[in-house]
């Protein structure tokens, strides 16, 4: 029992490292133009929400999924402020209102995504003991056992 909280909280620590390390990655990014096309807005997003999908998909854990969301935001946070030298890495402009929104979204998304592997199944079985089985039938009505004797062996009653 105590291995097993020992290395979920472990798990924890390295999701929110990784989810730091793209977070700095997409950060720094986000800012890349080529033309009108805001590429690095698109690649850091598809990274970014890449490695919530994967880790929530790989470890079944919400808890994971929030700590890496959070060293993502983390990051984004300690970053994006103006720098000693006066540095500024997340500008005051519509993309950098995009990648801090976008970021945060990805994260919420990740995070309260349903869990499909908890749903209930429905199996045949289960809808066979629902429904009875209607009886057999055993007997034609209006034909007599004569009748269907004659019948077989090429006389009529």
């Amino acid at each position: 029992m105590r291995i097993g909280w020992i290395s979920r909280v472990l798990s924890w620590i390295a999701a929110a490292l990784v989810g730091g390390v793209f977070g700095v990655a997409g950060t720094i990014g986000h800012s890349l133009m080529w033309g009108p096309i805001p590429v690095g807005l698109i690649v850091g997003a598809i990274a970014c929400g890449a490695i919530l999908v994967a880790i929530r998909a790989l470890t079944h854990d919400r808890g994971a999924t929030l700590a890496a969301g959070l060293g993502m935001v983390g990051m984004l946070l300690l970053i994006s402020g103006v720098g000693p030298g006066g540095s500024v890495v997340v500008e005051d402009t519509l993309s950098g209102r995009i990648w801090i929104y976008l970021v945060a979204g990805l994260v919420l998304l990740a995070v309260a995504w349903p869990s499909f592997s908890r749903l209930p199944v429905r199996t045949v079985a289960a809808e066979r003991d629902a429904a009875p089985a209607p009886a057999p039938i055993t007997e034609v009505p209006g034909v007599t056992r004569e009748t269907r004797l004659g019948d077989r062996t090429g006389r009529e009653s």
